[in-house]
Parts: C-alpha cells; structure tokens; sequence
C-alpha cells in the first residue's frame, strides 16, 4: 500500500475533531484514539494526516460510519448528520493528548 501526500492544510481537512467519550477515553488504554473524519475520507489518507498532525508513527486505521438519527425538536422532525469515525491505533510508546490543540 503507498503512503498518501497531503498538502500542508489537507491534514487540517481530514481531522475534523476528537471523539471524547467514555468509550474512546477506554480505547486510550490500548494505544487507539479516535476521531471525527469526512464521509470521503479514506484509510491511508487518514493515517498520513495524523502522522503529519502529531509527529507520531500509526500502525492502524479502522474506520466506522455511523448514520444520523432521525430526533424530534419542539414536535418538528429532524435529522442528525452522518458521520464517519476513526480509530487509529498508534505505535508503541507513541500519545496523543487529544486534550491540548495542535
């Protein structure tokens, strides 16, 4: 498989946000952390944005998509957004305090 290049604000495209849950603070325990991606967004263009991002070495990209809720506000329907989530696995010995800004 060959590396995705991404132009220097690509990365900042890719990575939509940090997915803070009590789940993804548990997945932290076995080197994984999880973000927020665009629907498009593929595998190894992940994995290079986040090597690029946090100058750390991924070892996996498992990606999940999960489709918006149908919600009712003041009796109206509503639709949440789909979204698209990634888990990336780090190297060993390698962090990423999701906590702090790039």
């Amino acid at each position: 498989m060959r590396s995705a290049k991404l132009g220097p604000n690509q990365a900042f495209d890719l990575i939509l946000s940090p997915v803070v849950t009590e789940k993804s603070t548990r997945a932290t325990e076995h080197n994984q952390v999880v973000f927020k991606v665009p629907l498009d967004a593929t595998k190894p263009q992940i994995k290079a944005a986040v090597e690029q991002l946090f100058r750390v070495k991924v070892e996996a990209v498992n990606t999940l998509r999960v489709a918006g809720k149908v919600k009712r506000f003041r009796g109206r329907l509503g639709v949440r957004s789909d979204v698209k989530k990634a888990v990336v696995t780090l190297g060993k010995g390698q962090t990423i305090d999701v906590t702090t800004g790039i």
